[in-house]
């Protein structure tokens, strides 16, 4: 699970404020199928109307959680949160310093899990209403809940984010305490060349090597296995929290860099099983889709900054209706789980079809012609 923001273009030259909309989403690592995803915007909402109601209900002068329309993002929480002087902090080139900041920006935050901050240079929307980003959240868990109740087990690899973490411990304690759902931080370094994440192969390939010769019976994903126990020994505790992070010694292209924290750490497995878990902890999945979605979608690819327009960003591209940003990625959505194939083994599928809820890949038609009945 990850989210991603996605911009809206102003609508009038006087007012040159960006709408900003995070989005979260989750997917399955086997498969690639994507079970929602989700930007924190309600179209459905008449703003006037609520505004109005939340004044003569005295919402701005109550804390969050006591207010009638304490998801929905009022003007007073919009003022509020653009005066604050939101604290930055930059991180170093390591991956433990980009840990240690990702920890150190949610301290500086009245509440750790309110990661949805505006600024000065964003804006709310003119029609419709945004949702607190933290509330979409916990809808999306609840979502998943419903959708895939019937497993036994639950792993969940998250990107490292205290909202999305809180978020997935709060729909799923009663299956944590039980031991029947696993929750993992992933963290992992991106924007690196491609010789740069080569050269971390080579390195992670000689380790490799050395451990082959070590135990030359041992198939690779054992070797994985006896690294990570070995990694896990020497665990390090990162940020306030002390939270335990563990470095995976098998990197891929996709994830050159990468560490792990275990959410839901328990006693209850042997060593094996938990070093089993943590080599499964991955945001492959769900990083290829938003991929797609910047590649295949120009409505939504990514807008370029420049150093005169102030933080302010227009693409000519780009939507002026946020209602937009949520239909043209919930189509998207479709497409990707029913329509886009990959060979694999001689056959072609799509997600849908690796997940078990088709039996061959669907055209435009197909989908088409399903929604019209």
């Amino acid at each position: 699970m990850d989210k991603q923001d996605h911009l809206v273009n102003w609508t009038e030259r006087k007012d040159k404020r960006n709408v900003v909309l995070s989005a979260i989403a989750s997917a399955d690592n086997a498969t690639g199928y994507v079970f929602g995803i989700h930007p924190n915007f309600d179209s459905s909402i008449d703003r006037d109307a609520v505004e109005s109601d939340a004044r003569a209900c005295g919402d701005a002068q109550l804390p969050p959680p006591h207010r009638k329309y304490a998801r929905l993002w009022l003007e007073a929480d919009y003022i509020a949160s653009a005066q604050k002087i939101n604290k930055r902090i930059s991180a170093g080139w390591g991956l433990e310093d980009q840990i240690a900041a990702t920890y150190a920006s949610a301290a500086v935050r009245d509440d750790v899990e309110v990661f949805d901050e505006k600024t000065r240079e964003q804006k709310l929307p003119n029609y419709g209403m945004q949702v607190h980003a933290e509330y979409t959240m916990i809808a999306h868990f609840y979502l998943l809940k419903r959708l895939l109740g019937h497993v036994d087990k639950w792993r969940f690899f998250l990107d490292q984010e205290s909202g999305i973490g809180s978020a997935c411990l709060s729909a799923f304690h009663t299956e944590v305490a039980a031991h029947d759902a696993e929750a993992f931080y992933v963290k992992i370094t991106k924007d690196l060349t491609v010789d740069a994440k080569r050269a971390l192969l080579r390195l992670a390939e000689r380790e490799f090597q050395a451990v082959r010769e070590q135990y030359p019976d041992l198939k690779d994903r054992q070797i994985e296995v006896e690294l990570l126990k070995q990694r896990i020994v020497d665990i390090r505790e990162i940020g306030q929290w002390k939270d335990r992070w563990v470095h995976h010694p098998a990197p891929s292209m996709s994830e050159p860099e990468k560490s792990m924290c275990w959410l839901t750490a328990h006693d209850a497995f042997d060593e094996d099983h938990v070093a089993w878990l943590y080599n499964k902890a991955s945001l492959h999945s769900i990083d290829a889709f938003f991929e797609k979605v910047r590649r295949r979608l120009t409505m939504l690819e990514r807008s370029m900054h420049s150093s005169s327009n102030a933080g302010r960003i227009w693409s000519g591209y780009a939507a002026y209706n946020p209602a937009m940003v949520v239909k043209l990625l919930e189509i998207f959505r479709v497409v990707n789980n029913f329509i886009d194939t990959r060979k694999n083994k001689g056959s072609v599928t799509t997600p849908a079809m690796r997940l078990g809820l088709a039996d061959a890949p669907l055209d435009y038609g197909d989908v088409l012609y399903f929604v019209g009945q």
